[in-house]
């Protein structure tokens, strides 16, 4: 229990002395985001004045914070064997608030040696009643290792939704410096599903924090997020300072310590700034570094390795680096890779087969990295909303939560108090998640088509064309309408209308490539999107799709419909030079000549006005 903890109050015979022990142990487990230097060195003071008075409880404490210590600064097997003998003393002790704490670290250590499924199920199995005994910071830990397990299996709406909830656990009043942590991970998630403007602001609001701090490895993870951050908008050269700046930390046990030094990761920015000395320091470092088996670790080493080789001319060595690290992208160790670090091995590859001539790997890599791109965005689209309004409702009413406990914490009328907000709070969340599971589906998607909606696609497409633009590749854009739809709807009723609108929708999901977008544009009217399509390619595509829709046939009561037809209007961004829009004006006007030349037919347009072909 911490400082700021309401006390049950008890009988003063009912409560035991407390020890000079267990008072440093205590400290040092309040101090331990707060100034890591002091608060080992606390521990390790509380914890031989424990051995010699033979104190467990002051003993388990001790152990728990020189645990945790050793989870950040040193590797997960230490830590592991100093936990696993914390949770022994305090269940010696009967401290059940203690051992969850001490379990909830040792399922931490087992997600840092990449047993993230086993860490998540160990971790849950305590959920339940470490809500009820552990409280703030505390109960902050635990919600984090979860989040963190979740994180590592892809699964970032859960990971939002227990990182935002830990967050509102462990403010700025009563977090002991944990809210840091929890911005430094609300960071790196939203790294994940590529949201770099909003990672960049818990950054800051990290940094901040720790303006207040003593804490060099905390500063450290959090600027390695503003370079990956800065990296991945294409900004390298800003991240330079916060490189320099990290390299200039102390190492030891009052620094960064021995793991997860991240050198890959400066490694590639500073190659995709252009200083390739600096960049072959830093693999090297890379490759010398204590590191626990993480994934995404070994893939950027391998990256940053082929970039080296990149920049000094030695492709084929490049391609190597690459090769060798594919296994772990397909292996069993592929599960816990981040979205994120399997589109830059993607990119990577394919630029540097690209270089070689092999324009055929080139492609099939540049496929995967697009694929991956589609599953990023709409991991971000499943969590964005769900993100934004947990964030701004839980903080607002965590404000009000902190006034209230250090305002009356001390008398009966702040816990009950106390205990009305936080179930308001419980009620006000699971209103915000239903609400943002409705907005979720509407935000993005036709709930008739279950296609995405022209929302979404006023989303995409920008993004879509930059990156085609950027690659020099098409990007084939359609618009097709049904025809006669009015009249069908007029003859047999909205019901036949919206059936035949669910079939087109099913007709364009299911006789795609992966890499295709289909949108329903607004009533009868769809959109489909083609990366690296050229406009007659996306022609003779439609084509084979008029031939099977006209070809489809739909029963009704009392008889059938068929013998169906569309228009549509085609185009690519390679004959249209101007934005997005551009692109969506010429096939909406090539779709009109087609309309007017007697529907049933696919249409070419051409910059900058439409014409038969």
């Amino acid at each position: 229990m911490n400082a700021l903890t309401i006390p049950v109050m008890k009988p003063a015979s009912a409560r035991p002395p407390v020890s000079t022990a267990l008072r440093l142990a205590r400290r040092s487990w309040r101090l331990q985001h707060l100034d890591s230097a002091q608060a080992i060195a606390l521990a390790e003071l509380a914890l031989a004045l424990a051995l010699e008075s033979g104190d467990v409880p002051a003993q388990a404490r001790a152990r728990l914070s020189r645990g945790f210590h050793l989870m950040y600064f040193a590797t997960p097997g230490e830590a592991l064997l100093e936990l696993a003998e914390a949770q022994r003393c305090f269940d010696l002790a009967q401290d059940r608030a203690g051992h969850l704490l001490a379990a909830a670290g040792i399922a931490r250590c087992q997600w840092r040696e990449g047993r993230f499924a086993h860490a998540l199920e160990r971790a849950l199995l305590l959920r339940t009643e470490g809500m009820q005994l552990l409280r703030h910071d505390e109960r902050g830990i635990l919600l984090n290792t979860i989040a963190g397990c979740y994180s590592a299996l892809g699964r970032s709406e859960q990971a939002f939704a227990y990182m935002y909830q830990a967050l509102r656990d462990s403010g700025p009043a009563r977090g002991n410096g944990f809210d840091a942590v929890l911005h430094c991970n609300l960071a790196h998630e939203l790294l994940q599903i590529g949201d770099c403007d909003e990672a960049l602001r818990h950054v800051d609001l990290g940094l901040a924090r720790c303006s207040g701090l003593s804490n060099a490895r905390l500063v450290s993870v959090l600027l390695i997020n503003r370079i990956v951050c800065l990296s991945e908008l294409g900004r390298p050269q800003e991240a330079l300072p916060d490189i320099a700046r990290v390299l200039a930390l102390p190492t030891d046990a009052s620094g960064r310590g021995t793991m997860a030094s991240h050198f890959e990761t400066l490694a590639i920015a500073v190659l995709q700034a252009g200083n390739a000395e600096l960049g072959a320091e830093l693999v090297g470092r890379a490759a010398q570094a204590v590191r626990a088996p993480i994934p995404d670790e070994y893939i950027e080493l391998a990256v940053a390795s082929a970039m080296l080789a990149r920049a000094g001319g030695e492709l084929e060595r490049a391609r190597d680096h690459l090769l060798q690290a594919l296994p772990l992208m397909a292996g069993p160790e592929a599960d816990g890779l981040s979205l994120r670090v399997r589109c830059l091995f993607n990119m990577t590859q394919a630029d540097v087969y690209e270089r070689l001539g092999d324009t055929a790997r080139a492609l099939a890599a540049m496929r995967s990295c697009q694929a991956l791109h589609v599953a990023r965005a709409q991991l971000a689209s499943r969590a964005r909303y769900q993100a934004a309004a947990l964030h701004t409702e839980l903080l607002s009413l965590q404000h009000k939560l902190d006034e209230n406990d250090l305002r009356r914490h001390a008398t009966e009328r702040a816990r009950a108090e106390l205990q009305a907000m936080n179930e308001q709070l419980s009620r006000k969340v699971g209103e915000v998640q239903a609400l943002q599971t409705a907005l979720r589906l509407q935000a993005s998607h036709d709930f008739l088509t279950g296609l995405f909606n022209r929302r979404h696609l006023n989303d995409s497409l920008p993004a879509m064309l930059a990156l085609a633009r950027r690659d020099q590749q098409p990007l084939a854009v359609a618009i097709l309408d049904l025809d006669h739809f009015k009249a069908t709807n007029d003859q047999h009723g909205h019901a036949a209308g919206d059936m035949l609108l669910a079939a087109f929708g099913e007709l364009l999901a299911n006789h795609g490539r992966k890499s295709d977008v289909a949108f329903r544009y607004g009533g009868e009217e769809f959109c489909l999107l083609m990366p690296r399509t050229h406009a007659s390619a996306a022609r003779r595509k439609i084509n084979a799709l008029l031939k099977l829709w006209r070809h489809s046939v739909f029963p009704l009561a009392g008889g059938q419909l068929s013998g169906l037809t569309f228009s549509a209007g085609v185009i690519d961004s390679r004959v249209a030079a101007g934005p997005s829009d551009d692109l969506l004006k010429a096939a909406d006007d090539a779709l009109l000549v087609a309309k007017r030349s007697g529907r049933a037919r696919v249409l070419l347009a051409e910059a900058p006005a439409a014409t038969l072909q």
